[in-house]
């Protein structure tokens, strides 16, 4: 039998390692700006044709490379930073795996100029496929200047994966805003097609946070400085009013490398914990300092998952310091002991209490009662009701003493109320009564006890109204008194600008302003006030995490998005609750929500004899 092991050629070496730390052009972006970085620039400039796909330069004026660095920079395996095993685990640059240059060489066509500070002459490279064209002596200025064109030009399965320009932009922002967000100490220039993005200059975290999330960030960043035996943290985090319902704002660095960490999170998360709402996420930015030899970076191609020698207590540390952030600016809510001036004018507040008074209450079922120990959560039985009526009598004899409509809400008919259930008797109509318990809607059929989820019934029924709105391209809108601003992370507006067609179609009158701000000048006929930013926050952040490209996938998360958000369920009146079943059971799929889950679940005869 022949040998049938052999080793890879170079060339498919290269493109298969390609696959593993450029993934697309946002990929290539994030290395080539950390090796400016690491070559000590104080301006780097990038530059984009077609979000990357056509062009991606990056020029610097960083310290440059000698003719024979430049060329062993796109070896498999060369690097400056790792001469034996114990630096791999004291590293504090950016790039250290010695591919990147090899990987985007494989899979594209490369150009470099380099000259280093004092020499007369640069060096210029060409490569194609791993394959060096040219190399000669080159006049330009000192630094790097990089282009890489037409990626995976040589590998069509690879381009024909990529997505489309505003996704793969999306994707190149969010990578140089967490590279520009970590050094506001390096200026900054982003220009795609001509068009200047981003020109950052030279300035302090707040002035770059400004620049990158939007001057409306300024009035409600916190500082947060915290320095302890295992770690220092520094940045800012949100106060709780600027918490979204889209994630995107939210920044980890380690050593200033910036890292994705759901556990780290979630200490930031539960230090919020009662002062936002749960699906709204803060603001932060966080800077962590730790020993090298305490965090290991190496554990993904892409260098953003780390992992820790000590998770709990990097846990602990973040969320105390969050917290001491949050009550040290009066942010949290703390417990103030003095009395409301509304709550001093009250009458029992200011009338002197006499002998006669004190007396009376000495001898009542209240005073009784809290002057046992341990018995102030003392619930009364039964029998010492009556002795309870009669002190609140006594002392309130102007109050009267309440009833069932005293605590239900005029607006909510018995007919709906839950002391009913008792109570099936067809209306006028010839409508059986529907009893409205928390979110349910209870009612009888032939077939038994009818219990309906109502939100999900609203979703059910909003979204096949949007989907007939869609696919007639028929434009209903309720245009607003006043428009309302919103303003948003240039990676999430990509994503808005980009589903602007769809959303005009179902209602919505959005005016794009600039790059980052929108307007909102008139929104669908069913959304209710006060949710119409928030309906669209919620698209979003479903789209940023959606995977296909197909415009019909795109289009059903966003009408699943807006069912969902557009669905308030409310206490109804009977008509009210007659329509909302009706209006459902005329759905096309009225069993089932637009996510799957069950509307309505009917009880025979048999299942309720089970329960009893």
């Amino acid at each position: 039998m022949p040998d049938i092991i052999q080793l890879l050629p170079d060339h498919l070496a290269n493109q298969i390692a390609a696959g593993e730390v450029i993934q697309r052009p946002a990929s290539a972006v994030k290395e080539l700006l950390e090796n400016a970085i690491d070559a000590g620039a104080t301006q780097v400039h990038l530059v984009l044709k077609d979000a990357g796909k056509e062009l991606i330069q990056v020029v610097d004026n960083g310290k440059g490379m000698s003719a024979i660095d430049a060329r062993m920079s796109f070896e498999r395996h060369a690097t400056s930073k790792i001469k034996k095993i114990d630096d791999l685990f004291s590293i504090r640059t950016k790039g250290f795996r010695g591919e990147a240059l090899a990987s985007v060489a494989a899979v594209a066509q490369i150009s470099l100029k380099t000259r280093q500070q004092g020499e007369a002459l640069g060096t210029q490279i060409e490569i194609a496929s791993s394959e060096v064209e040219k190399q000669e002596p080159v006049a330009c200025p000192e630094g790097t200047s990089i282009s890489i064109k037409n990626l995976f030009y040589n590998v069509p399965a690879r381009r024909h994966f990529l997505k489309s320009n505003a996704t793969e932009l999306r994707h190149i922002l969010d990578e140089f805003t967490r590279i520009a967000m970590a050094h506001p100490d390096i200026a900054f220039k982003f220009t795609h097609n001509n068009v200047e993005q981003f020109n950052l200059g030279i300035g302090n975290l707040r002035q770059r946070v400004m620049a990158l999330i939007g001057n409306q960030v300024d009035k409600h960043l916190v500082p947060v400085e915290e320095q302890t035996d295992l770690l220092n943290i520094t940045g800012f985090i949100g106060k709780p009013e600027a918490a979204a319902r889209t994630r995107g704002s939210q920044y980890f660095f380690i050593n200033n490398r910036f890292i994705k960490n759901a556990y780290l999170n979630h200490a930031v998360q539960q230090a919020y914990d009662g002062l936002i709402a749960k699906e709204s996420f803060p603001l932060y930015v966080l800077f962590l300092e730790i020993d090298p030899r305490k965090v290991d970076v190496n554990v993904h191609p892409t260098k953003q998952e780390v992992k820790f020698d000590d998770d709990k207590m990097m846990y602990a540390y973040l969320q105390a310091a969050v917290k001491y952030a949050l009550n040290k600016f009066n942010v949290a809510p703390s417990i103030d002991f003095t009395l409301d001036p509304e709550i001093q004018n009250l009458t029992a507040v200011q009338l002197p209490g006499s002998n006669t008074r004190q007396e009376s209450a000495k001898s009542g079922y209240l005073f009784d009662t809290f002057s046992r120990p341990g018995q102030a959560h003392f619930i009364a039985k039964q029998e010492d009701r009556k002795a309870w009526k009669e002190q609140q009598q006594a002392f309130f004899p102007e109050m009267p003493s309440m009833g069932i409509r005293d605590i239900v809400p005029d607006d909510v008919p018995m007919s709906v109320q839950p002391s009913l259930l008792s109570n099936d008797i067809p209306d006028d109509a010839g409508h059986k009564s529907i009893i409205q318990w928390n979110e349910y809607l209870i009612t009888t059929m032939k077939s038994g006890v009818v219990i309906l989820h109502q939100k999900r019934a609203l979703e059910r029924i909003i979204y096949e109204k949007l989907e007939t709105s869609l696919a007639q391209k028929r434009h209903v809108s309720q245009q607003l008194l006043f428009p309302i601003p919103l303003q948003f992370a240039p990676s999430d507006a990509l994503v808005l600008a980009e589903v602007l067609p769809e959303l005009y179609a179902l209602g919505y009158d959005i005016q794009q302003e600039d790059d980052a701000g929108f307007t909102i000048q008139g929104v669908p006929a069913d959304i209710a006030a006060g949710h119409e930013a928030q309906v669209l926050e919620a698209i979003v952040e479903q789209l940023k995490h959606e995977q296909g490209t197909i415009q019909h996938s795109r289009q059903l998360a966003i009408l699943k998005t807006m069912a969902k958000r557009m669905a308030v369920p409310k206490a109804m009146q009977q008509e009210q609750a007659q329509a909302l079943v009706d209006e459902l059971f005329a759905c096309g799929q009225p069993q089932y929500a637009p996510d799957g889950a069950l509307i309505f679940k009917i009880l025979d005869k048999n299942s309720i004899e089970s329960l009893l």
